[in-house]
C-alpha cells in the first residue's frame, strides 16, 4: 500500500498547478463507460485535480494488525483514525494511511463499507456500499468539485460526491450512498473503547504530504469560493445533521447541547494536515457526537470539515460560532 509515483505526481501538481477546467469532450477517452447525458451539477464546477482516474490508488483488500501490537514507532497513541464498529467489528483507519490512498474498500461486521478521507476538506466519511442490490467499489476519480473528493464506483463509472455521498455524473445520478456513524479519534481512544481491535496496517506511513495545509488562510486553487461570511474559511466545524458548530467554540465549551443531541471535546489527537510529520501535529481534539435519549447514548454521524467546506455544499446552512 505505498506511495506510488502517481500519487507524488498529485501532491507536486496539487501545491504547484493551475487546475484545468474538464468537461465531458475531454474525460470520454478516460471515462467511456460513464454516462454524461446524466448529471445533477454544472461540469464546469468540476476539477481536474492533478492526476488521472486511479492515480490515487483505492485500498481493495486491506491489512489489519491487532491495535495491541501496533508500534508507537508506526503510530502513535495521538494520532487519527478513523475508528469503526460494525456489529462488534472494531476497527481503526489511520489518517496516515488514507491520506495516501482516500478510500478503503473493507467488509467490517457483514456490512461492506468505503471509508474515505479526503485531506483537502478534512472530511471523513463512511458508506455502506450497498446500492440497489449490488454492491460496489470505489475508487478515486482524480477530479475534484468544490475541492472535494470525486469518487467512481467500478461497476457503472458513476461519480460520486464524498461530502454528501450522492452520485453527481452517470447512471447513478441521483442515488444517495448510506452513511455510517464513526469517529474522528486518537488511536489512544479508538483502543480505550475498542482494545480487541484491528487497525489498517500503518508501517510505511504518518507523513502528511500536504503539509501546513491546515494553517494556510484559504484553501489550494480547488476552491472558487465563495467563502462564509464570520468565520475563517479553514477553521474547523463540526457538521450534524446539516448544521455545524465551530471547532474553537466547542473546544472552549467542551459540551454543546442542542435538545437530544450532545456534543463534547477532549484534547489528545494530532492535525493530520499540520507537520510533514503527522504525530508531531498540532492538538485538534477528539470530537464525539451522540444522542442521548432515556439515559442512552448513540452515536450520531458527524464529520468534523472546514468552514469553506460546509459553506459550498450547504450555502444556506447555520454555523455556530458563539
Amino acid at each position: 500500500m505505498g506511495m506510488g509515483r502517481a500519487t507524488l505526481a498529485f501532491c507536486a501538481v496539487a501545491f504547484l498547478a493551475t487546475p484545468a477546467w474538464a468537461n465531458p469532450q475531454m474525460w470520454a477517452a478516460t471515462w467511456p463507460n460513464t454516462d454524461f447525458s446524466k448529471s445533477s451539477v454544472d461540469f464546469d464546477e468540476i476539477l481536474w485535480g492533478g492526476v488521472p482516474k486511479d492515480g490515487i490508488r483505492s485500498i481493495e483488500n486491506p491489512r489489519f494488525v491487532a491495535a495491541s501490537e501496533v508500534k508507537a514507532t508506526d503510530l502513535t497513541e495521538t494520532e487519527p483514525v478513523i475508528g469503526l464498529i460494525v456489529n462488534g467489528d472494531a476497527r481503526a483507519y489511520p489518517l496516515g494511511v488514507l491520506t495516501r490512498h482516500e478510500i478503503a474498500n473493507d467488509v467490517v461486521g457483514g456490512v461492506p463499507v468505503a471509508v474515505t478521507y479526503c485531506p483537502l476538506c478534512n472530511s471523513a466519511v463512511v458508506f455502506d456500499r450497498r446500492v440497489e442490490g449490488r454492491i460496489l467499489e470505489f475508487g478515486v476519480s482524480g477530479n475534484l468539485r468544490n475541492s472535494d473528493l470525486v469518487m467512481y464506483d467500478r461497476q457503472t463509472e458513476s461519480w460520486w460526491q464524498q461530502f454528501l455521498g450522492e452520485a453527481i455524473v452517470g447512471e447513478m445520478t441521483g442515488t444517495q450512498l448510506t452513511m455510517i456513524p464513526a469517529r474522528l479519534e486518537s488511536f489512544a481512544n479508538f483502543k480505550e473503547r475498542a482494545p480487541d481491535g484491528k487497525v489498517l496496517d500503518p508501517r510505511g506511513y504518518g507523513v502528511n504530504p500536504y503539509a501546513r495545509y491546515d494553517s494556510r488562510d484559504e484553501p489550494y486553487q480547488f476552491f472558487a469560493g465563495p467563502f462564509p461570511e464570520g468565520i475563517e474559511p479553514m477553521v474547523r466545524v463540526v457538521v450534524v445533521e446539516g448544521e455545524a458548530w465551530s471547532l474553537p467554540l466547542l473546544s472552549e465549551k467542551g459540551e454543546i447541547r442542542q435538545d437530544d443531541l450532545v456534543l463534547t471535546w477532549t484534547p489528545g489527537q494530532n492535525s493530520a494536515l499540520d507537520t510533514r510529520r503527522i504525530a508531531e501535529g498540532r492538538d485538534v481534539g477528539n470530537v464525539i457526537v451522540q444522542r442521548v435519549k432515556d439515559g442512552q447514548a448513540e452515536d450520531v454521524r458527524y464529520d468534523v470539515t472546514f468552514a469553506f467546506v460546509y459553506h459550498a455544499f450547504h450555502p444556506d446552512g447555520v454555523i455556530h460560532s458563539r
